[in-house]
C-alpha cells in the first residue's frame, strides 16, 4: 500500500471534511468533539449544547472514555458518558453520530471502577463494555478503544522508553480475542488504540492478521504544535496501514490560543483551576507558544485556529480531537476548517520546530 493509498478529507457539509475512518466504510469529520470536561467544568446542559452546536456546523464525531471526565474522580466518574447517553436518548439521533470511547488501561488509581486494578483482560473488558453502553444508552459503540496500553510504555510526557523486565501485561492477543468477541456480538463496531507505540501499533495489526481478529481502525495520540512526536515512526505506519491519527489535545490544554502567555492564569481556565496539569505549561513550552501566536498574529491569523489548520492538514490525520468549556470557543476552533495555511506561514512553523523540538512531549 502506498502513500496515495491513505483516504484524502472529503468535503461534505458547510466547511466541514470527512475522512474514512481506518479501512472501513465509515465516513468521519475532520473535526472531533471532545468530552472529557463534561460533568466537571461543563454542565450536563451545557454538554448537550456542544453537542448540537458541533452537528449544525457538520461534526459527527464524538470521543469519550469510561474514566471521564477528567480531572478523574470517583464523584464524577461515568458522567461524560452519562450526559452524552442523556442526549442521545433526547435527541434521536444516534445513526447522526459516530460515537467512540475508550476503555482505562491498566492503573492501580481507578479502584472506583469496581474492577480493582484496571486491566485489558477478558473480565475487565466485559464489564467495561457493559458500563460504557448502559451510561450512552445504545446498544452499539462505533470505535471502542484501549485508552492506554496494559504494559509498560513511554507515554504521557516520557519520550524514551525505560524497559522493566518484571513487567507483566495481558498479553495482547487476549486483549484482540475479547475485542473480536464484542465485535461479533455487535456490541462494538470496530476498535483502536490510544497513547500507543510503533511496536504495539504493529503487533496488534500483526495479531489480527495471524488470528483473523477485527484490525484496529485508529490511534488516539497526542499531536499539536507543541508536540510533533507522532511523525517519527507513528506517522508511516498510520498513512501505509490506513490506521489515521486521532489527535488529542491539539492546543495543548490551551497553551497554544496565546491565553496564559506573559504569566496569565485566566479564571475558569483548566490551567488555573488544576494545578495537576503540568504536560505543557512548561519553559521551552512557553518559549515555542510565543513564538507561535507571533506568528499568528504577524499573518492575521487566530492562533488557535492556525494551530488546528496545521493539524488537519496532515496525510496520517484521520480527526482531530477539539473540546471546550463554551460554546464561543468551540466556534472558534471549528471556524479553524475554513483557513488555509500559506506557504510563508508553513515554513515559519517548520523554523520553529526546528529551534523548539517538541518541547512538550
Amino acid at each position: 500500500m502506498t502513500i496515495l493509498d491513505f483516504p484524502a478529507a472529503i468535503p461534505f457539509h458547510n466547511c466541514m471534511e470527512y475522512c474514512t475512518l481506518g479501512t472501513t466504510d465509515i465516513k468521519v469529520s475532520l473535526l472531533c468533539l471532545g468530552t472529557m470536561t463534561w460533568g466537571e467544568q461543563n454542565s450536563e446542559a451545557e454538554s448537550h449544547a456542544q453537542i448540537d452546536l458541533a452537528l449544525a456546523h457538520g461534526i459527527n464525531f464524538i470521543d469519550a472514555a469510561e474514566m471521564y471526565p477528567v480531572p478523574p474522580r470517583a464523584e464524577t466518574q461515568g458522567k461524560t458518558e452519562e450526559y452524552l447517553g442523556t442526549w442521545l436518548k433526547k435527541s434521536g439521533k444516534r445513526d447522526k453520530v459516530i460515537l467512540a470511547t475508550k476503555v482505562t488501561g491498566r492503573a492501580e488509581s481507578f479502584g472506583y471502577l469496581g474492577r480493582g486494578e484496571t486491566r485489558l483482560s477478558r473480565e475487565h473488558l466485559m464489564q467495561a463494555v457493559e458500563g460504557s453502553l448502559k451510561r450512552l444508552q445504545t446498544e452499539y459503540i462505533d470505535l471502542y478503544q484501549l485508552h492506554w496500553p496494559d504494559r509498560q510504555v513511554n507515554n504521557f510526557g516520557q519520550l524514551g522508553y525505560t524497559h522493566d523486565p518484571k513487567d507483566d501485561p495481558i498479553p495482547i492477543f487476549e486483549t484482540l480475542e475479547v475485542l473480536s468477541e464484542l465485535v461479533k456480538q455487535g456490541k462494538v463496531r470496530h476498535i483502536g488504540l490510544s497513547n500507543e507505540t510503533p511496536w504495539g501499533m504493529m503487533k496488534f495489526l500483526e495479531g489480527a492478521a495471524a488470528k483473523g481478529y477485527p484490525r484496529i481502525v485508529s490511534i488516539q495520540n497526542p499531536y499539536s504544535l507543541l508536540n510533533r512526536s507522532f511523525e517519527v515512526g507513528l506517522a508511516e505506519m498510520a498513512i501505509k496501514e490506513r490506521c489515521g491519527l486521532l489527535a488529542y489535545s491539539p492546543l495543548g490544554f490551551g497553551m497554544l490560543t496565546g491565553k496564559y502567555l506573559n504569566s496569565a492564569m485566566p479564571a475558569g481556565s483548566r490551567l488555573t483551576i488544576y494545578s495537576r496539569f503540568q504536560r505543557y505549561n512548561r519553559p521551552r513550552g512557553f518559549a515555542a507558544t510565543e513564538r507561535y501566536v507571533a506568528l499568528a498574529k504577524q499573518h492575521g491569523l487566530i492562533p488557535a485556529q492556525m494551530a488546528l489548520a496545521f493539524i488537519t492538514r496532515q496525510p496520517f490525520l484521520t480527526s482531530a480531537i477539539i473540546g471546550a468549556t463554551t460554546l464561543a470557543q468551540l466556534e472558534e476552533n471549528i471556524k479553524s476548517m475554513e483557513i488555509t495555511l500559506s506557504e510563508e506561514v508553513l515554513k515559519e512553523i517548520e523554523e520553529i520546530q526546528v529551534d523548539i523540538p517538541n518541547p512538550c512531549p
